[in-house]
């Protein structure tokens, strides 16, 4: 199954895995990166497996047919330069067409991400706009960069 294919992806921190289950022109949203199209969803995912030193997936609630499909699934890791231990409990959303991904949405509480990945800050300020907006535009930007250097593979 797709949606089980692409989180093995993400255990064994293979991004090209992961961006082989999408689209050419499939789109992509979360909390912490906004909405990318194309081929930022491949780079995404290779930026963000090139640059972890593991994560455990668990996965669950997983139904699909031709057309759609939702998941459960808990990402534990660790973020940022202090290595802040993050339990990141996500339901995912997904359209399919050609038998990949065409739209993926992930939603999580990002004031729950923020105080775990942020410490101090995201516990006084993760709730705020301003927080929010300044990591989506670093996550933008670092994924910009990491494309760049990349060359981003199709």
């Amino acid at each position: 199954m797709l949606i089980e294919r692409l989180y093995q992806g993400l255990r064994n921190l293979d991004g090209d895995a992961m961006a082989a289950c999408y689209a050419p022109d499939a789109r992509f949203e979360d909390p912490a990166f906004g909405v990318l199209i194309g081929e930022q969803v491949g780079g995404m995912w290779r930026m963000l497996t090139s640059r972890s030193d593991g994560i455990e997936v668990e996965l669950s609630n997983v139904e699909a047919d031709e057309t759609s499909g939702s998941a459960h699934w808990v990402a534990r890791y660790t973020f940022g330069p202090d290595k802040r231990p993050v339990v990141n409990r996500i339901n995912a959303r997904f359209a399919f067409a050609n038998g990949l991904i065409a739209d993926h949405v992930d939603t999580f509480s990002f004031y729950a991400w923020s105080r775990q990945a942020l410490g101090p800050i995201g516990f006084f300020l993760g709730a705020t706009p301003f927080v929010k907006n300044r990591v989506s535009s670093q996550a933008r930007r670092g994924l910009e960069v990491f494309m760049a250097a990349d060359g981003d593979r199709p």
